[in-house]
């Protein structure tokens, strides 16, 4: 029989009763068995020079016998090294599109001997600021961050000791950094044409967090197909802060449930367009959607959506963190990139009767990402006009 404790955990004893914790051997415990001192023993360990070859293949297989392992961030922190590791700071990790741009951040990080460390915020600010002085705790060589909150002062004392700081998908808040963003309100305005030529005006939108500036850009690009249509009324259509499924579910739903329905729902993200789905399935008579944001079994679907390339995002913000790890010192800037609208049928449907729409709403087509390059521009691109 195991017996058990119910007094409070001590550092022999685990919380819960689980029983006393592993031994972790210590750097002594290893001089002691390879018969060394403790100095002779942390040199061959980190193979500096002037330690005999017989007596560093003794201290490395005594060390191995134990499971002893160097403490790398110790050791960086102890001699004032940068850390062979980078940040990055996303909304949620579970979510495909933040983790195609952790992806092509890793890909390039690897590829520089930088291993990266990702931490997750649920697009709430202060875990934002936790998940930052986490990282920096750690002495990451670069950071990466999608930011929640909207001033980043808090990192300019980083940045002005050589922190390469980036930012993705949304501007960054009173500070000039590097920044890779979508062309949300162009890419939303695509959407929303393409519902107008189909013949539907009343068009309900499910969006993100009102404050994220993401959600802002595609509301205005929304409106900016529906103010050029001369469509009036369209605000009454729209549902904002529908930031997991079951939010954005009940924000369709609610629309759905007005006395003149929507037709059609523009969703702002993939997290909103699933949520969507959910809220029509099993309707004799479904509205179309359009969603921002591709994403797994949509062509299966049949699903409208405006795509792009999340690695691609990560793959260049790593880039410009890592050039500017190697010394570059140009003023920030701001690249764009582009969105493409791939429009699908539903199987067993026919595509939708186009009407006619003024020539300035005709779309010249999608601009495809293997032949659009990404563009300069400043933040108020991504911003609400």
């Amino acid at each position: 029989m195991t017996a058990s404790s119910s007094g409070p955990a001590t550092p022999g004893n685990r919380a819960g009763g689980g029983g006393p914790r592993p031994h972790r051997p210590t750097l002594q415990e290893v001089a002691d068995r390879a018969g060394v001192s403790l100095k002779t023993a942390s040199r061959a360990l980190n193979r500096e020079p002037h330690v005999a070859e017989a007596t560093g293949e003794r201290v490395r297989r005594a060390a191995d016998e134990l499971g002893f392992r160097l403490n790398a961030l110790a050791r960086e922190l102890r001699s004032g090294a940068t850390s062979t590791t980078a940040g990055l700071v996303i909304g949620d990790v579970g979510n495909p599109y933040y983790s195609r741009i952790a992806r092509g951040v890793e890909r390039e990080m690897d590829a520089r001997g930088l291993q990266l460390i990702t931490s997750s915020t649920d697009d709430d600010p202060e875990r934002e600021r936790v998940a930052v002085a986490g990282l920096l705790e750690r002495r990451v060589a670069a950071l990466l961050v999608v930011p929640s909150s909207e001033d980043h002062r808090y990192l300019e004392s980083e940045r002005a000791h050589g922190l390469p700081v980036v930012f993705l998908d949304r501007p960054a808040g009173h500070i000039d950094a590097d920044t890779f963003v979508l062309d949300d309100r162009a890419g939303a305005r695509a959407a929303v044409e393409h519902l107008l030529k189909a013949g539907h005006e009343r068009i309900g939108l499910v969006g993100d967090f009102s404050r994220l500036s993401t959600h802002r850009a595609r509301v205005a690009g929304h409106a900016d197909a529906m103010q050029a249509a001369g469509v009036q009324g369209w605000e009454t259509y729209v549902r904002a802060d529908c930031h997991d499924l079951d939010a954005a579910a009940q924000g369709a739903r609610d629309l759905l449930a007005l006395p003149e329905p929507p037709t059609a729902l523009f969703t702002t993200n993939n997290r909103c367009t699933t949520g969507a789905l959910r809220a029509v399935a099993g309707l004799p008579a479904r509205p179309e959607i359009v969603g921002f944001d591709d994403f797994d079994l949509a062509d299966v679907l049949g699903v409208t959506v405006v795509a792009h390339d999340p690695e691609e995002m990560g793959r260049l913000a790593a880039r410009a963190a890592l050039a500017r790890l190697d010394g570059d010192d140009s003023p920030p800037r701001t690249v764009v990139l582009p969105t493409r609208l791939v429009v699908r049928t539903a199987p067993g449907t026919e595509p939708p009767p186009v009407r006619d729409r003024p020539a300035d709403l005709r779309s010249s087509g999608p601009r495809s990402l293997a032949v659009a390059r990404p563009r300069e521009a400043t933040l108020l691109d991504a911003e609400v006009r």
